[in-house]
């Protein structure tokens, strides 16, 4: 049954003073970086920022050297288990999509909905709310007509939609997407959009993005990471123009319409 979040109940994610270091270098340094409950937050820097690093301890495969990560305003994610985590409710897609190509699509999310404690449930039949939850997130991703196609001939576009539907047939409470637009037709990259509008009213969502023309038509926060800390944080328009940023994208481009991150 789908849940709606209400924004402001709270911190869905909270890192504090985080330091991660491989072999002398710090990835982090002293991050500092907070959300609230319902919100679709958007994360830019240039590489080497620790955007990857920052994901990566959120869902407990990094563990830093010093600092705390709390989710859901009580559990300490530095003591839990990438396959706990999971479980209670944080939810990762990678840039490029991952889905069983020789099952069709509708295939593809029952699989997902039927992924139980770290076991598929192979050969047990899916329950009635099970089924009304893969048809409604069929309708949400827009791959209802598209239901009965086996999945590895989908388009780009049409497999991150539906590897997005099968980590929200899980229920997460925080989605992380990383670069999920990289590659999209201009059409593809607006459903996109609408599509992450859509889905905040049900889980919170971190987006990675280096498309700042995405970032600007769908940003509503933006945090700027810059050599493993929080540089700066705002509406779009205030962080574009932000001196600190400008600065930070110089050689990429001679005005703030062509920062990417």
């Amino acid at each position: 049954m789908e849940t709606t979040m209400t924004p402001g109940a709270g911190k869905i994610l909270d890192v504090k003073d985080v330091t991660v270091s491989f072999a002398g270098f710090k990835a982090l340094d002293d991050l500092n970086f907070s959300m609230e409950q319902g919100e679709l937050r958007f994360v830019i820097g240039p590489n080497g920022a620790g955007k990857t690093t920052f994901l990566d301890c959120v869902t407990g495969k990094s563990r830093p050297q010093h600092g705390t990560v709390t989710f859901d305003n009580q559990i300490n994610v530095l003591r839990t288990t990438e396959h706990r985590l999971a479980q209670l409710g944080i939810a990762r897609k990678f840039q490029t999509p991952t889905v069983f190509g020789s099952l069709t699509v509708y295939e593809n999310l029952e699989t997902a909905a039927g992924f139980d404690d770290g076991i598929i449930r192979l050969f047990s039949s899916l329950s009635v709310d099970d089924k009304q939850k893969i048809q409604a997130m069929l309708e949400l991703v827009g791959l209802q007509d598209r239901a009965n196609v086996r999945a590895g001939t989908l388009a780009h576009g049409e497999k991150q939609w539906l590897e997005i539907g099968m980590l929200l047939v899980q229920e997460p409470k925080l989605l992380l997407l990383d670069e999920p637009v990289a590659g999209m037709t201009r059409r593809e990259r607006n459903r996109t959009g609408e599509l992450l509008q859509k889905i905040a009213k049900r889980c919170s969502i971190v987006v990675v993005e280096h498309d700042m023309d995405f970032v600007r038509n769908f940003a509503t926060t933006v945090s700027v990471l810059h050599m493993g800390h929080l540089l700066c944080q705002g509406p779009v328009l205030q962080v574009q123009n932000d001196p600190r940023v400008i600065e930070v994208y110089l050689g990429r481009g001679r005005n703030s319409e062509k920062i990417a991150a």
